[in-house]
């Protein structure tokens, strides 16, 4: 049975990845601030012999440690990285740096802590894989319209971060990516988003399925296509 550790596992995106992997029949650790919502406790209903549920603020690294201890030597095929927040006080003129701290700490450092802590829980798996959710809006080639500074950023951040990583990492057979779900129907991407969860999740999977080593470090969306920096 594989193992899969996913972040912001409680709602959107990270729940949809739990109830599918889930289903799939891997071992699912899924981690969230909040392990008591109601859809991630029936999901782990559900799926009793597969989900375990762990409390985990990613932009706390001391909670990373304690359960990168409590998880010490299991194998972690694929660490997804899809815990992330949309800060408010995006506009010229009147940017609140506090968000904007706010989001480098969850979008950006939490995922490098995260790869950090349990690096040789991926190393000592069978697919080795490092996942990271970014946004097309972190994509300079992409950005047409401006603004957003604080989520463009950080994400872009997320970007090069893994980028570095893939090239340190390489040397472990160690292959990381950055995808982008698409403009999802959830609390973030609203319900008038023309992608489903279902949908999203089951494209970013096929993708995680066929990433190789040539792959690592690129960054595609759901479809698998390729998107440019």
């Amino acid at each position: 049975m594989p193992n899969v550790l996913i972040t912001g596992a409680n709602r959107g995106i990270g729940l949809e990845f739990t109830r599918q992997y889930a289903e799939a029949g891997w071992r699912v650790f899924a981690c969230s601030r909040h392990v008591d919502a109601k859809a991630l406790n029936q999901v782990a209903g559900q799926y009793p012999e597969n989900v375990s549920l762990h409390t985990l603020d990613v932009s706390d690294r001391s909670q990373i440690d304690k359960l990168a201890e409590q998880l010490s030597g299991i194998p972690i095929d694929v660490l997804l990285n899809n815990a992330g927040i949309y800060p408010g006080g995006e506009s010229f003129g009147s940017i609140d740096y506090e968000a904007w701290m706010r989001a480098f700490e969850v979008n950006t450092m939490a995922p490098l802590k995260m790869a950090e802590a349990f690096i040789e829980n991926v190393a000592k798996s069978s697919e080795k894989k490092i996942v990271n959710i970014t946004s097309k809006m972190g994509s300079i080639d992409d950005n047409t319209s401006g603004g957003y500074y604080l989520y463009r950023s950080s994400k872009a951040a997320l970007n090069m971060v893994v980028k570095s990583l893939s090239l340190d990492l390489a040397s472990r057979d160690i292959k990381t990516i950055v995808l982008h779900p698409g403009w999802v129907q959830t609390a973030m991407g609203g319900s008038h988003a023309p992608t489903p969860p279902e949908r999203s999740v089951a494209g970013m999977r096929k993708v995680i399925a066929g990433l190789r080593q040539k792959d690592s470090g690129k960054f595609y969306d759901f479809n698998g296509q390729e998107i440019l920096w």
